[in-house]
């Protein structure tokens, strides 16, 4: 297969394809921020079962997205997607029909293993099918038109929430992932990694999943319980055990799901720095900032919903500009730049309180936050992705989205406690504000951390491998890329 070239019509349908799909997965997760006061009430749910309604999701997915990489590059990044977006669907389904918050829960967690078969598959799409020069813009369209989800996702689902149910949010997916599909079918090239192990690493994704699971239920338990109490210390030590096994179980496989050498690429280890950092400080700000300005500004659901808006039409309009600077320039000055106007929006962010005008304190911090991202996401993905050759294009993209993912999801269950909610509830107007402030600032200074670490680890050049190989079906020769 000739690769894509990036402003073709056939450019265009992948583009669309792998848009649309990413959408499902990320659109999913901001507006079910949106439904969390709702979802309380209707549900009668604790704090830490609406952690979960997040983390639930955010779980499986992390700890799947890299089996979802690696099953792309062994059996084929399009049939491991349309698998993605078919499971998608009917977890959706089966979360729109809940009757109560454990089997939403339940049903959430089915939800993050579609996402991790479609997330990377779509990243890895765009490396193993457009020309070598063309991924950057093409990630940064990515990127961008992603923002067009992003845009309707709230305003969608705002509306959805005030005409109707929270259980709308997800049965729309449904039509959603339909279109997908017959998407992808027609116009998405098939590629895979003909040398790729087809032995699977099991004792990696157990470990790996026992870590991150263990982790994350340890925090979410712990303001209720107290620190030294079995429900938070058990799991707690289990997922420091887990964590330790995995990075000992890849050390040692002949079939790793993440091979430890791609680390010693100094651009790609960077980029993943970076990635969990910034994304660390994501996975709160959009957690949080839709809950407080309904429950402690008094906004409606659509309002705060629509809040965030700007966020996405610049992320439309600029990233994939973005993405064109990164390629001219470096991505060592946007990657550091970009992080530095998202700590600046959040110090503003911090002061949303007790009806906050939109005009003169939202929309400010909202808008600078948007443009950090624009100037960001684009450079730093197509690090990520630009540091491995293209044989492992999946792996690079499930490796980047598990640590983006892990990142947001640790935020969830450690910045509530972190910001000092204790025993709380996100619904309890006295209680959110201060720990919303404190959590912001935070958030501010993860951003911070990641300016200094990608200014410290990222090349002033994009990064080039001495060799790019694309492999498609059906078995044609490779086709050798240069840069």
């Amino acid at each position: 297969m000739e690769p894509v070239r990036y402003g073709t019509a056939a450019g265009r349908r992948v583009l669309l394809a792998t848009v649309l799909g990413s959408s499902l997965a990320f659109v999913d997760a901001t507006v079910v921020n949106l439904a969390l006061p709702e979802l309380g009430r209707d549900l009668d749910a604790s704090a830490a079962g609406l952690q979960w309604t997040v983390n639930g999701y955010a779980l499986s997915l992390a700890a799947l997205v890299l089996v979802g990489g690696s099953l792309g590059d062994r059996f084929g990044r399009k049939r491991i997607f349309l698998a993605g977006v078919a499971w998608f669907a009917l977890s959706s389904l089966l979360c729109g029909l809940a009757p109560d918050v454990g089997l939403l829960v339940a049903a959430r967690i089915l939800q993050g293993v579609g996402g991790a078969l479609l997330t990377p598959g779509a990243l890895a799409i765009l490396e193993a099918s457009f020309a070598p020069g063309d991924r950057a813009r093409a990630i940064g369209a990515w990127s961008g038109l992603g923002g067009i989800g992003g845009a309707l996702g709230p305003f969608l689902g705002g509306w959805l929430l005030e005409l109707g149910s929270w259980r709308y949010l997800f049965l729309i997916n449904v039509p959603v992932a339909v279109l997908v599909l017959w998407v992808a079918v027609r116009h998405v090239p098939e590629s895979r990694d003909p040398g790729a192990a087809r032995r699977f690493d099991v004792l990696g994704l157990v470990t790996g999943a026992t870590g991150l699971g263990g982790l994350t239920y340890g925090f979410t338990a712990w303001p209720a319980h107290g620190a030294g109490h079995p429900a938070v210390l058990v799991p707690l030590a289990l997922g420091v055990l887990g964590m330790a096994a995995f990075a000992a179980a890849e050390l040692r496989s002949a079939h790793p799901l993440v091979p430890p050498e791609i680390f010693r690429n100094r651009a790609f280890a960077g980029a993943n720095l970076v990635t969990f950092l910034v994304y660390a400080a994501n996975g709160g700000v959009f957690f949080l900032v839709v809950v407080n300005l309904q429950v402690v500004a008094g906004y409606p659901a659509l309002a705060a919903g629509l809040a965030m808006l700007p966020v996405t039409v610049l992320m439309l309009l600029l990233s994939a500009r973005g993405g064109a600077l990164g390629e001219r320039i470096g991505p060592r000055l946007p990657m550091t730049a970009g992080p530095l106007l998202c700590a600046a929006a959040l110090l503003l962010m911090s002061t949303i309180g007790v009806h906050a005008d939109y005009l003169t304190r939202v929309l400010p911090a909202v808008v600078l936050f948007g443009l950090g991202l624009a100037l960001l996401v684009a450079p730093l993905t197509a690090t990520a992705l630009g540091a491995l050759d293209d044989a492992h294009a999946g792996i690079a993209s499930g490796v980047n989205n598990a640590v983006a993912r892990a990142a947001g999801l640790l935020a969830v269950a450690v910045l509530p406690l972190a910001a000092g909610l204790g025993a709380g509830s996100l619904t309890e107007p006295a209680l959110l504000a201060p720990v919303y402030r404190d959590a912001m600032l935070i958030c501010a200074g993860l951003m911070v951390a990641g300016a200094a670490a990608a200014f410290l680890t990222i090349p002033g050049r994009a990064p080039r491998p001495a060799a790019h190989h694309s492999f498609c079906d059906p078995a044609s020769p490779p086709v050798r890329s240069r840069r």
